[in-house]
C-alpha cells in the first residue's frame, strides 16, 4: 500500500526560521578544520543538498506551521531554551510538544536543575543530547551523564540521544553505539531513543534494540532515502514498535524533500502508523 495519509504524523526533531546558523556556534568554536570555521554556514553543511536557507523569519511559528500542515504533520517536538520556541508552546499548545536539552554536562548540577526547572515551568516530555557536540566532549557513558539519565528515571521522561558519527567533524568516540550497552544495563528503567542513525553500527543498534526493551531508534537527519537498510529491514521484523520518525526542518532538510522521499521507503503497511506516529505517542505520553 505505501505510505499511507490521514495519520497525525508526530516530528520528534522540528524547529523554527532563524536568520543564519547561530544555532550552530557551539559546534564551530570546537571544530579545528578551516572549512567547518570559516566556509561552511552549518558545520554540517557538506553532507546535505537543497538546505532551507533563505525562508522568512518574520514569523517564523507561522513558517513552521505552515509547512508542518502541508505534509500532515500534526504535533511537533521542539525546544524550549529560545524565544521562538516558547511563544510557540504557549499559542499553540496543541500542535507542539516541549523538549529540553542537555548543553552541558559537564555542569552536573546545573544540568540537572535546568531539567528539574523546565519540567516545572514547560512541562518538558524528554531531552535531547549531543555527545560529541559537548566541550569538553562527554561521552554517552560519561559517569557526567548518570544524573541526567536518573533524572530522567525520576521525571518519567525519555532522552534523545545522538549517536553514531556525527555530521560535524568532531570526534565520533563519545558516540559509538556500543556505549548504550552499559547505560541500558545500569539504568533498565531508562527510556533511550537514539538520534541521527547510529552509522556506521546500525546492525549493533538494533540488535540493542532487541535486547533492551526502552531503547528505540529515531531518524532524525536523514532523507528518507538514507535510512539505514539494517533499520526498515528491524522495523519490519521485530522492531515496528521501536522505530520513530523524526525530521529536521529547518536545520537541514526540508519537510518537502522528506515526503518527497518517504513514499518510496519498504515499511510494511502496519508499520507505518506506528513509524509516523504512534510510538511517539507512547514514548513522549502526548495525548496523557
Amino acid at each position: 500500500m505505501g505510505m499511507p495519509s490521514g495519520i497525525g504524523i508526530v516530528d520528534t526533531m522540528i524547529g523554527f526560521p532563524q536568520e543564519g546558523f547561530g544555532q550552530y556556534d557551539f559546534i564551530r568554536r570546537q571544530t579545528k578544520d578551516r572549512s567547518s570555521r570559516e566556509e561552511m554556514q552549518f558545520p554540517a553543511e557538506y553532507m546535505f543538498k537543497d538546505v532551507p536557507k533563505d525562508l522568512p523569519t518574520a514569523d517564523p511559528v507561522s513558517v513552521t506551521l505552515h509547512e508542518m500542515d502541508r505534509f500532515g504533520i500534526e504535533i511537533g517536538v521542539i525546544g524550549v531554551s529560545d524565544e521562538t520556541s516558547r511563544a510557540a508552546l504557549k499559542k499553540h499548545p496543541d500542535r507542539f510538544v516541549p523538549m529540553g536539552n542537555v548543553t552541558d554536562p559537564n555542569d552536573v548540577t546545573g544540568t540537572v536543575r535546568q531539567m528539574r526547572r523546565e519540567y516545572e515551568e514547560f512541562g518538558i516530555r524528554g531531552v535531547g543530547a549531543f555527545p560529541a557536540g559537548t566541550f569538553p566532549q562527554v561521552a554517552i557513558d560519561d559517569p557526567k551523564m548518570y544524573p541526567v539519565y536518573q533524572t530522567c528515571v525520576d521525571l518519567d521522561i525519555p532522552i534523545f540521544c545522538c549517536a553514531g558519527v556525527p555530521g560535524p567533524r568532531l570526534k565520533f568516540t563519545p558516540q559509538e553505539v556500543a556505549k548504550i550497552d552499559v547505560v541500558m544495563y545500569d539504568f533498565p528503567d531508562l527510556v533511550f531513543v537514539t538520534r541521527h542513525g547510529c552509522e556506521p553500527w546500525e546492525k549493533l543498534a538494533w540488535k540493542l534494540m532487541l535486547k533492551w526493551p526502552n531503547l528505540y531508534y529515531s531518524t532524525s537527519a536523514f532523507a528518507p532515502r538514507y535510512y539505514p537498510q539494517e533499520i526498515i529491514g528491524y522495523a519490519n521484523t521485530r522492531g515496528a514498535d521501536k522505530v520513530i520518525y523524526g525530521g529536521y526542518f529547518p536545520m537541514g532538510l526540508s519537510l518537502e524533500r522528506i515526503f518527497s522521499d518517504m513514499p518510496q521507503v519498504p515499511f510494511k503497511d502496519e508499520v507505518w502508523p506506528k513509524f509516523l506516529s504512534e510510538n511517539a505517542r507512547r514514548v513522549l505520553k502526548i495525548g496523557t
